[in-house]
């Protein structure tokens, strides 16, 4: 049975969708989010501001860079409700990083979704998708979308 067990962690694996765990600590979306960029445009009428050029957000122990990111702001207490990043979407969260086209961050919700040939890597190991949701209220995230990775076989037991 374990060669039969072997064989299985070492074949590619492929699926409409996966539950991992991504960054090692539960992230604290009350923290403030430190914004970085080369430029800065802001439309007061819409609540938005846009950030572009070498963007690098921080929140806590979570950092999010990317082209182009979008604040949209609360329009009840001027808070951050969203950011919406394209452009090389880059998150480091612990160890754990992953890559897309885009992201969607809901500050209230706690929750980040990143779309568009979605690239996870969690040290030696890494999975792609077509869109990964990220709760960063527990430190969860589901995959789905033509789901594939590699697994590699366990090192002695």
């Amino acid at each position: 049975m374990l060669p039969l067990l072997l064989a299985l962690h070492a074949a590619p694996v492929s699926a409409q969708s996966a539950d991992v765990a991504f960054g090692a600590l539960e992230q604290d979306t009350s923290l403030p989010v430190e914004v970085t960029a080369d430029n800065l445009s802001v439309d007061n009428a819409t609540g938005t501001a846009v950030f572009t050029g070498n963007v690098l957000i921080s929140q806590g122990e979570m950092t999010l860079s990317a082209g182009k990111v979008e604040v949209i702001y609360r329009a009840s207490d001027q808070g951050i409700a969203k950011l919406e990043a394209t452009g090389g979407v880059v998150l480091v969260a612990g160890e754990d990083a992953a890559e897309s086209q885009r992201a969607d961050y809901d500050i209230d919700a706690g929750t980040l979704v990143m779309s568009g040939d979605v690239l996870m890597t969690q040290g030696p190991s890494a999975l792609s998708a077509q869109e990964m949701t990220v709760n960063l209220n527990d430190g969860t995230a589901q995959m789905s979308g033509g789901v594939k990775t590699i697994l590699q076989p366990g090192s002695g037991n």
